[in-house]
């Protein structure tokens, strides 16, 4: 066991793990104020319980088996895995159990960005219960897909950080939800601004913080490949945080802390499927293109009142990430990596062979169906269980005190249309 890449992992697979609240201080800040604490309740209960389905069945049914869609529940509880047996059978490698720890943190934070497509007006037994389902139904089968040695992974897909598994599928997967739900009350009509918007940049903060985690540890080893994922991930979020920045100069005459937020967020996601396959000079085109994208996605969607998508998932996290998985597929580099690979489409200075790419656009394509058909599928088994959505009384009080029975902000007075 290479003992000091075991210890790098598991500190990135702490970091990982406060991307989640992270995540729920972005979200709790973009939601309005009368369903902040419902905002933030769901990613907090996935803190719970995706880490039981995870021990229970999840690592397993991902890593586990050679079915092409799905592994098989040999593993289940951990059961046959030993702290002491190393992750490829050789010296230099990690701990089972750490690696079953870091991606453990994938699978929580996951189903959590799905959840910001149901703010407002999805209630909370509902939400908790379609996040379980969701993970198996959809999580669990891509990430063995593409990582477990499912169909994607023989196609000869490459996906460094979950740009496929996680990215690409949680904006279709929104995007499925919020249509499926239906608009808020007075969607289109009322101005539904962020509530407390250095929230906003708390959350994208912390989010900063562990990505460099979730991006460097996925190299399993404390070596060149992990400082380059890391080197690469800071540059395309940094320039996609500053190009946001030029766009909402464009657009409205000023910069806006949630908008820096946004680019912020829009460059990690872009950055996790291509940090470690990716040149350096290509990390400046890919964060400098994924804000405008994202920018003209999302408000074209609000203005046009297509669906409503409070969090932006598919604007943010779905566009983000079929950018950064074309950014992977056009400029995949050979060098990047210790071993072979094939060149992405424009490598360097002369096109490649185009066969990475070709993958790779097949790949997004089955990942984007496969995600999108099975989330609606996981939203009608939860009808089954529950009612999905809240009743219009309770939406227009808010669901902190309708679903919770707690109010964010007890010592101020509270007014229902906040």
């Amino acid at each position: 066991m290479d003992l000091g890449s075991n210890g790098f992992v598991l500190v990135c697979a702490a970091l990982v793990f406060i991307m989640t609240p992270g995540l729920a201080f972005f979200y709790g800040g973009l939601a309005r104020k009368k369903n902040v604490v419902d905002t933030m309740m769901a990613s907090v209960g996935l803190m719970g319980v995706s880490v039981i389905i995870w021990v229970c069945v999840g690592y397993s049914l991902c890593f586990s088996g050679d079915g092409p869609i799905i592994g098989d529940l040999r593993h289940s509880f951990l059961i046959g895995i030993s702290p002491y047996q190393t992750l490829d059978g050789t010296a230099n490698s990690i701990s089972m159990y750490t690696y079953v720890a870091f991606q453990m943190m994938f699978a929580m934070i996951t189903p959590a960005v799905v959840t910001g497509a149901g703010v407002g007006r999805m209630r909370y037994r509902a939400m908790f219960l379609f996040t379980c389902v969701w993970s198996v139904l959809v999580y669990y089968p891509l990430a063995h897909m593409v990582w477990g040695g499912g169909f994607m992974q023989q196609m000869g897909v490459i996906d460094f950080a979950g740009g496929f598994p996680i990215e690409v599928t949680t904006g279709m997967s929104g995007l499925v939800l919020a249509a499926m739900l239906g608009r808020r009350d007075g969607f289109g009509k009322k101005n539904f601004e962020p509530h407390n918007k250095p929230y906003v940049f708390l959350g994208a903060s912390i989010l900063w913080f562990g990505w460099l985690g979730f991006n460097a540890g996925s190299a399993l080893l404390a070596d060149g490949l992990a400082s380059h994922a890391f080197m690469t991930t800071m540059v395309i979020a940094a320039s996609a945080l500053c190009s946001w920045m030029i766009v909402d100069i464009i657009t409205s005459g000023k910069p806006t802390i949630v908008g820096a937020s946004s680019g912020l967020v829009c460059g990690l996601v872009a950055a996790t499927p291509a940090c470690g396959y990716v040149p350096v000079w290509a990390c400046f085109i890919i964060g400098g293109a994924v804000s405008p994208i994202c920018y003209a996605v999302t408000n074209g969607v609000i203005k046009k009142n297509m669906f409503d998508d409070p969090m932006a998932v598919f604007g943010c996290h779905g566009i983000a990430g079929i950018t950064g998985s074309i950014g992977l597929a056009f400029f995949c580099d050979p060098g990047t990596q210790p071993d072979p690979l094939n060149a992405g489409f424009f490598p360097g200075l002369a096109f490649g062979d185009g066969r990475q790419f070709a993958i790779q656009m097949a790949c997004l394509g089955i990942t984007a169906g496969f995600a999108a058909g099975m989330t609606a599928i996981s939203v009608l088994i939860t009808r089954i269980f529950t009612k999905i959505r809240v009743e219009t009384s309770e939406e227009v009080k808010g669901l902190d005190l309708g679903e919770h029975n707690e109010d964010a902000y007890p010592a101020f007075e509270y007014h229902t249309e906040d």
